[in-house]
C-alpha cells in the first residue's frame, strides 16, 4: 500500500497517510477520473469504510481530497451518522486531520500560505476557494488545447467537457459571464474553469 500511495501523494506524506489509513481501517481504491466528484465515502454493507479517489488528481489535490473523505468517516465515526456531510463536525475534524499536513516539506511554498487559509474554514470542496483551486491546478497535467477561461479573449466562442458552446461576455464580480450559443442563455464561470478555445 506504501509502495502505491507514493505514485499519488508527496513524498513526506506518505507514512502519516498509511497509518491514518490503517488506523481507520480504510479500504482505498484509486478509480478513473469522475467528472462530477474527485473522491468520496460511504460505510459498505458488510461495515467496511470504503474510500474511492480519482487517479488523475495531481499529489497535491489528491492528499487534500483523501484527507477530505477520512474526515467524513472520522466525523461520522465520533459524532454519530445523523450530522451534516460537511457540517461544523466534518469541518473540525478535516481541520484537525489536515493540520500535521500543511509543511513546507508537503506543499510547495506557491500553495502552502493557501492551503493554510482555506483550512481555517474548509469548505465542501476545494474547487469553491478559486485561488487555492487555480493554484492546484498549476500541478496538473494539462492538454495543450485546454486553456483557463481567464485566457479566452471577450468575445471568443469556448467548447466545455461537454461538447456545449459559449461566447464569453465580460467578468462580473469574480466569475466570467458567458452566453450559450445554442440557447442564448447566460452562465456564469469560475476563472479557472477549463475550456477549449474555438479559432475565430
Amino acid at each position: 500500500m506504501s509502495e502505491t500511495l507514493s505514485k499519488y501523494l508527496p513524498e513526506h506524506a506518505v507514512k502519516p497517510v498509511f497509518e491514518l489509513i490503517v488506523t481507520n481501517q480504510v479500504h482505498l481504491k484509486i478509480v478513473n477520473e469522475r467528472q462530477t466528484r474527485h473522491g468520496d465515502y460511504r460505510k459498505g454493507l458488510t461495515g467496511k469504510h470504503e474510500i474511492t479517489v480519482n487517479a488523475n488528481l495531481n499529489k497535491y489535490r489528491f492528499l487534500i481530497t483523501l484527507i477530505h473523505e477520512i474526515s467524513h468517516l472520522v466525523a461520522f465515526e465520533k459524532f454519530g451518522r445523523n450530522i451534516k456531510p460537511h457540517g461544523n463536525e466534518w469541518k473540525y475534524t478535516f481541520q484537525r486531520l489536515m493540520i500535521p499536513y500543511i509543511r513546507p516539506e508537503i506543499f510547495p511554498n506557491t500553495i502552502l500560505p493557501l492551503v493554510a487559509n482555506h483550512f481555517r474554514n474548509p469548505t465542501a470542496s476545494s474547487d469553491t476557494d478559486a485561488r487555492l483551486a487555480f493554484a492546484l491546478k498549476q500541478f496538473d497535467e494539462r492538454k495543450a488545447d485546454i486553456h483557463y477561461i481567464h485566457e479566452v479573449p471577450s468575445g471568443s466562442l469556448f467548447r466545455i467537457k461537454n461538447g456545449r458552446i459559449f461566447k464569453k461576455n465580460g467578468l462580473r464580480t469574480k466569475r466570467y459571464e458567458c452566453i450559450e450559443v445554442n440557447t442564448g442563455r447566460l452562465f456564469l464561470f469560475n476563472a479557472n474553469a477549463e475550456v477549449e478555445i474555438i479559432p475565430g
